[in-house]
């Protein structure tokens, strides 16, 4: 106790010098928590988005199917199994139909994915109640999304020539009525994509009860999966079943996502390592400058009886305090800022609209416990150890040295 009161007089009586190392640690505290926890949350508000609006709990894919190949679509169709029907059926699932088409507005012809989804589906959280078409109606119901109609020129109630090719590889064409334009952050169901009803799309590409893909309520994709073969198929071959169809879960989907985000987290980490070296700067210049000055108290208090042992761990943990000072410090102003941008986020620039993120207007942090105790450890810990390094000298100071003012 003796020494920690003496380390904190020390600190006191050090005034500005102290002040001015707690407010460059407290800032290195609360802007690399700020900068991880903006990351953890565009991380988690785009796969939210995306599980939410199109992966669900996972997806099968007919064996076919490539997205980034659009000419994989004219062989990626098959009939749903019959554990994946009754799935489907029970509305734990949702067939979607992919095919290749066009769409005729403004007078262009702009290629499209047509894809068919059933109008009552609540597997995602795709707005597609407005595909249930009225009997009387001629045209087509279509759902578009906010950049797709930007980029078209349409808006709800704009009639439109949509062209498409059935399984016999015979074009046709048909006129369609936009009814509603949706607005998502997930680009991927809305860049070039219509969506239609899904029996409507079978009847026109002659594909009945075929479907490209199938997405698995959330909650549901990777147990399913696992129960898929203690299913019993009446008069089927168990492993016939499911030849043709290959799950994909969300990690799967998401694999691209996350890799994206572990090298944005490690590129970060070199803005980190920056933010801590000068911070660590700041506490060596403190304490070499500290040795030299008080080199006569140094051999004073060893004269008096105190061993070269405690007066290492004096100066150690006059460091280490500006460690704890700049937590206290931080968490007065960082506090309130970061539970500012939790709740408030941030205004994200419209050109991160055309760049495939699926963020939204506004993107909010995310902060965790484990980020919180995890930053603060690591810079009482890198600080400790700065903090020490330059007492090393003390082990081989001289008290009669000390007392005249040298170091030897």
């Amino acid at each position: 106790m003796t020494i920690l009161r003496l380390a904190i007089r020390n600190l006191l009586g050090a005034g500005i010098r102290t002040g001015l190392n707690v407010l460059v640690l407290s800032l290195s505290f609360v802007v690399i928590i700020w900068a991880q926890g903006f990351l953890n949350g565009m991380n988690r508000q785009v796969q939210d988005a995306m599980i939410a609006t199109e992966y669900g709990g996972g997806q099968y894919w007919q064996k076919d199917y490539d997205p980034y190949d659009p000419f994989s679509l004219n062989d990626a169709h098959a009939e749903l199994p019959p554990v994946l029907a009754e799935l489907v059926r029970a509305g734990d699932a949702a067939p979607v139909l992919v095919t290749q088409g066009s769409i005729y507005s403004a007078g262009s012809m702009r290629p499209v994915l047509l894809k068919g989804v059933d109008p009552g589906q609540q597997i995602v959280s795709l707005p597609s109640g407005f595909l249930a078409q009225d009997s009387a109606a001629e045209e087509l119901p279509v759902l578009i999304g906010s950049r797709m109609a930007k980029s078209a020129g349409l808006e709800p109630g704009d009639v439109v020539t949509v062209q498409w090719r059935d399984a016999h590889g015979t074009f046709d064409a048909r006129e369609a009525r936009v009814v509603q334009v949706m607005s998502t952050s997930v680009q991927s169901v809305d860049v070039g994509q219509v969506w239609l009803p899904l029996e409507q799309l079978r009847a026109m590409t002659d594909m009945p009860g075929q479907a490209t893909l199938v997405t698995v309520a959330k909650g549901r994709g990777a147990r399913f999966e696992k129960a898929w073969d203690t299913i019993p198929i009446p008069g089927r071959n168990r492993v016939m079943s499911r030849a043709g169809w290959v799950f994909h879960s969300t990690d799967d989907l998401m694999s691209d996502l996350r890799a994206l985000v572990k090298a944005k987290s490690t590129s970060s980490s070199i803005f980190y390592l920056i933010l801590l070296f000068l911070a660590m700067l700041a506490i060596f210049d403190t304490q070499i400058l500290s040795l030299f000055r008080r080199r006569k108290e140094l051999g004073t208090l060893m004269a008096l009886g105190m061993t070269r042992g405690r007066v290492i761990r004096l100066f150690t943990l006059e460091g280490a305090l500006h460690g704890v000072l700049a937590a206290l410090v931080g968490s007065v102003y960082g506090i309130p800022f970061l539970v500012f941008m939790s709740r408030h986020g941030i205004q994200m620039p419209k050109m991160l609209d055309s760049m495939g993120f699926a963020i939204g207007e506004r993107l909010y942090s995310t902060y965790t416990a484990g980020l919180v105790l995890g930053t603060t450890l690591l810079v009482l810990a890198v600080t400790t150890v700065v903090s020490f390094l330059p007492t090393r000298r003390i082990a081989k100071l001289k008290p009669t040295d000390a007392l005249r003012g040298r170091w030897t």
